[in-house]
């Protein structure tokens, strides 16, 4: 409608009423929407690089955390003869006294016996009882009537819980019933009861000994050492070793890969990570000389308090005790603009005096809330900071809250101009029907006008 009255207006009167109203419309609402644009991209900006902080901090927390599983200094353990003997790392425990050496003179072995053939698992032994002694105790197995096989032994055996399996080997030649027991050589059991056949020692006829239960026999560095078991935990500190085969005489060598990293390559790395997120962060929170030059996070709480808790980082305590407790008691100072530095000398003195000591303090053994090292601070701070009530999740509310209300803005200014739209609509109508009036009214009085001149010719 507004179109068409206009075109009316404008062929009528001359007059270019959708110009002039599109024209005050830009000029009302030009400089509100450029404000609403200047906040809304500064706003985004501040949103973004508050995320990034946020994830920089989060992901450096991860990385670090990773690196120092009470390891780091330790590298990959290795074998020189993993098919002797492979080796593992302990959980919650750091390898000690490596390299070192060792020699598998004999595996860990259970007490296995075999029975004579019979010609399948369904043969029938007849009800009765055996009874089987082992070190976890004597126990009675029970056959009755209706299930009294080979295999029924044998499934009986397996469920009484002796520390002794059974199981049947068919051949060619027919099946045998398997006992095994544990390895070690306190390990052994014997059979007896009303099942002849099938007892050991045998008296008349039994089952057969294929191998006797014995500990496994190692050397390390120099020490003979008993095992009941193939998989030997802290024979050489910190280290799980798993026998594979014996081989006397044949030295085998355990030892840490090339480390990942050394202290000092560690301590380095840190600070180079460390310093990466701090320039980052002064970038993003520089003053400049006006909103234009300004960082993006410039004034930010959430940042600030960001940047305050890892402005203490050089300071905190790691450990609660031994000879060093801070980063900067092994020479790691915090300079002027936050970053960090190292005092070289200082740093290789405290090594070489005590590495150990440097190591148990970034990365403690057992870590807990007095002993959290270089990581547990570093996720402490991240926790605090991205927590529910932290500063940078409350920094990230007050943006969100300002894009909502940016956005209320947008719609608010959209109604506005809507309404302004129609005023204009309106008011310009009644306009042109005035001017439609006037002009029609002039023609009337020039035409009587015309007349009466011709009259009074």
């Amino acid at each position: 409608m507004f179109s068409s009255i206009s075109n009316l207006i404008s062929s009528g009167t001359g007059v270019n009423s959708g110009q002039l109203i599109t024209d005050l419309l830009a000029a009302s609402r030009g400089p509100k929407e450029a404000i609403l644009q200047s906040r809304e991209q500064a706003n985004n900006l501040k949103i973004s690089a508050l995320a990034s902080a946020s994830s920089s901090l989060g992901t450096f927390a991860v990385a670090l955390a990773d690196l120092l599983d009470g390891r780091a200094f330790a590298g990959d353990l290795v074998s020189s003869q993993p098919s002797l003997a492979s080796v593992s790392f302990i959980d919650d425990a750091r390898p000690q006294g490596l390299p070192a050496t060792l020699e598998v003179n004999q595996l860990a072995s259970p007490r296995r016996l075999v029975s004579d053939v019979v010609a399948d698992g369904d043969i029938i032994v007849g009800a009765g009882v055996m009874t089987i002694v082992s070190s976890s105790g004597s126990f009675d197995i029970t056959l009755l009537d209706g299930a009294a096989s080979i295999t029924d032994l044998a499934n009986a055996i397996n469920e009484v819980g002796a520390g002794v399996s059974a199981s049947i080997i068919t051949d060619n030649d027919g099946a045998r019933l398997i006992l095994e027991g544990q390895e070690g050589e306190d390990q052994t059991f014997t059979v007896s009861g009303d099942f002849a056949d099938y007892n050991y020692p045998p008296v008349v006829t039994g089952m057969t000994l294929v191998s006797e239960a014995a500990d496994a026999l190692i050397v390390v560095d120099g020490v003979d050492l008993a095992y009941g078991s193939n998989v030997i935990e802290n024979a050489i500190p910190g280290v799980s070793v798993t026998l594979n085969a014996a081989s006397p005489g044949t030295q085998i060598t355990i030892s840490g890969d090339q480390p990942t990293t050394t202290i000092s390559d560690l301590v380095s790395d840190f600070v180079d990570a460390y310093n990466q997120l701090r320039n980052a962060l002064n970038a993003a929170t520089a003053a400049g000389t006006d909103s234009g030059t300004a960082g993006p996070l410039a004034g930010d709480p959430g940042v600030r308090e960001m940047i305050r808790s890892l402005g203490q980082i050089g300071a905190a305590t790691l450990v609660d005790s031994g000879t060093y407790r801070a980063l900067s008691d092994i020479g790691v100072r915090t300079d002027r603009d936050g970053t960090l530095s190292i005092d070289r000398e200082r740093l290789e003195a405290v090594l070489s005096s005590d590495a150990e000591a440097v190591s148990n303090m970034l990365d403690p053994l057992v870590v807990d809330e007095d002993n959290p090292g270089i990581a547990g601070v570093l996720q402490a701070i991240r926790d605090r900071l991205q927590g529910d009530n932290g500063a940078l999740e409350s920094s990230q509310k007050r943006l969100n809250q300002i894009k909502e209300n940016l956005a209320d803005a947008w719609e608010k200014l959209d109604q506005d101009s809507d309404r302004y739209a129609a005023q204009l609509q309106q008011s310009f109508a009644n306009m042109d029907r005035q001017l439609v009036v006037l002009q029609a009214t002039q023609s009337y009085l020039t035409q009587q006008i015309a007349i009466w001149n011709n009259n009074n010719d």
